[in-house]
């Protein structure tokens, strides 16, 4: 499968800011190709960039703005081939099954237990995604950047990150490791980087989009982590910045696979 995806984003930043972007499609020895393009100017001259290994693949690009500035970004990839599926050290499993800042799985542990408390692997995941699909309501704009998975179950909506978020909170109260994807998405509507969850079932990596709004097989990793304080697609760590314009698109060469909630898919 070929895929091109692509990013504009425009924001302006005060003096000595330092920023990450976490926007490039993570790297996979799979990828039959992988051609993209970075670009970053400041008041329209060129930004010197650091790239730094991130988790999973992933890559961050520092940048640092000692004046005031408008800032432009540009990305674009085009990966053909599958991905070459991600084996999980020890340390990660541990890692992923503990309770972190927005997937509070051990406030939510009698939820879990109640719900299914009988459920292992790939039946629990089925039973987790339709369960958080069927409770919460998809809303743009309807939940803040602090709020976790709890407050997601108490609002009963929210964006995709809040999905995600729930969902693993509730897989780790039930023993299994979960993690947050940050991904390319072909077929979302509305366009915009999205949110997945990834669970550590039957020895492998599987996601699972309690969403609902794009076909699995179709995304493409950017980046992935505990929660989405790990895997936020623009960053400062140091100053402050405004953003002003962000555009995303993603789409395949063909026709989008069709999507099957209850099939175990690993990202491609």
């Amino acid at each position: 499968m070929e895929r091109t995806v692509s990013a504009r984003m425009v924001f302006r930043t005060i003096a000595d800011t330092k920023a990450a972007l976490a926007i490039a499609v993570a790297r996979n020895p799979g990828y039959t190709s992988f051609d993209e393009s970075l670009t970053v100017t400041a008041d329209g001259q060129p930004v010197p960039l650091q790239e730094l290994a991130d988790h999973h693949g992933g890559r961050l690009h520092y940048m640092e703005f000692t004046e005031p500035a408008e800032v432009t970004v540009e990305y674009s990839a085009t990966v053909a081939g599958q991905a070459v599926p991600e084996q999980a050290t020890l340390t990660e499993l541990i890692r992923y099954v503990r309770p972190s800042r927005y997937a509070e799985s051990d406030r939510l542990l009698p939820t879990a237990y109640a719900e299914f408390g009988g459920l292992h692997g790939a039946e629990l995941l089925q039973a987790v995604r339709s369960w958080v699909f069927g409770e919460l309501r998809y809303i743009s704009g309807s939940s803040r950047g602090t709020d976790g998975a709890v407050e997601t179950l108490l609002h009963r909506r929210g964006v995709c990150r809040d999905f995600a978020h729930l969902a693993i909170a509730l897989l780790r109260s039930k023993d299994v490791p979960a993690r947050l994807t940050a991904v390319y998405a072909p077929g979302l509507s509305p366009m915009d980087f999205h949110a997945v969850a990834e669970a550590h079932v039957n020895g492998a990596w599987h996601v699972i989009d309690p969403t609902g709004l794009a076909p699995r097989e179709s995304m493409v990793r950017i980046t992935a982590g505990r929660d989405s304080s790990d895997t936020a697609f623009l960053s400062t760590v140091g100053g402050r910045l405004t953003l002003n314009e962000l555009r995303v698109s993603a789409v395949v060469n063909g026709q989008l696979p069709p999507e099957d909630p209850a099939k175990l898919v690993m990202l491609g």
